[in-house]
């Protein structure tokens, strides 16, 4: 049964294949549908504990970042008592809007790794059976890595941006009231992004295996992938010093633990062609 099983899906035709997809799409979006309406329903609780969060100055994040500077003796916005930061909409459908798109957000990033699973069962059957079984942990890992960026993303990116850019004032006379689409905007952005950087192993595992990338490549452009790493670093944070070394430390590290990946996957590949010669 089994042999007949694998046969099957070894003579599945191009159309066969764009229809398996198709379903693992559909499953896809309804996990993600499922999971947002859920998150639609407890909206309240989101936004009061989680999206609006970071605009308090009881955030943990300032807390720890204000201890650190008062013990190194420098002033920062960080101690201050509150963020001069005031939420408004503007638009008549403006709040719903944001309550959708934030229930789309949560709906992705909880059922990220059935998301992965499903993905990972339509590729599977492509694999030979001893690399199904060396990438088993795939869904696993490929999830810890999401969660820890998108964490990431929550306690230092947004907690930063925010900081900065709300003490950021061109004249006493402007105040800052920010349309409710900005500020969320800037919290989607910062936890998708994170959380998509630290794939950043699993992109270079997968680019290994198909031969785009060595590990001589990805060790001959460290010096410009530190330049791009700056540049994403400046592009998702505010435009200061502190703030795109804490950024840019972790991906550096995600870089180099991709190079030991690579590495890896490489060697590997040239223990299998002496195996088979």
């Amino acid at each position: 049964m089994a042999k007949k099983q694998k046969k099957n899906i070894n003579e599945m035709s191009f159309l066969d294949h764009l229809e398996d997809l198709r379903w693992h799409l559909i499953r896809i979006v309804l996990g993600i549908v499922i999971v947002a309406s859920l998150a639609f329903i407890f909206s309240r609780f989101i936004f009061d504990q989680i999206i609006f969060a970071p605009k308090e100055m009881s955030f943990p994040t300032y807390h720890y970042l204000c201890e650190i500077a008062t013990f190194i003796g420098i002033e920062t916005s960080f101690c201050n008592d509150k963020i001069p930061l005031i939420l408004q909409n503007r638009t008549m459908a403006g709040q719903f809007s944001a309550d959708i798109w934030t229930a789309i957000l949560a709906g992705f990033i909880v059922s990220f790794p059935y998301t992965i699973y499903q993905l990972w069962k339509f590729i599977s059957p492509g694999l030979h059976e001893n690399e199904r079984k060396h990438s088993r942990g795939f869904i696993i890992i490929s999830s810890l890595l999401f969660f820890i960026g998108v964490v990431f993303g929550y306690y230092v990116i947004t907690p930063l941006s925010i900081n900065f850019l709300a003490n950021y004032n061109i004249s006493e006379s402007v105040d800052n009231q920010i349309d409710i689409g900005s500020f969320i905007g800037l919290v989607r952005s910062s936890v998708l992004a994170s959380g998509l950087i630290f794939e950043l192993p699993i992109i270079i595992y997968f680019l290994t295996k198909i031969g785009l990338v060595t590990p001589d490549i990805l060790r001959k452009y460290r010096k410009y992938a530190l330049v791009v790493v700056l540049i994403l670093s400046a592009i998702i944070t505010p435009p200061d010093i502190a703030s795109q070394v804490i950024v840019a430390i972790p991906i550096l590290i995600l870089y180099q633990v991709s190079i030991y990946i690579s590495k890896i996957v490489v060697r590997n590949e040239k223990r299998k062609a002496k195996q088979h010669a």
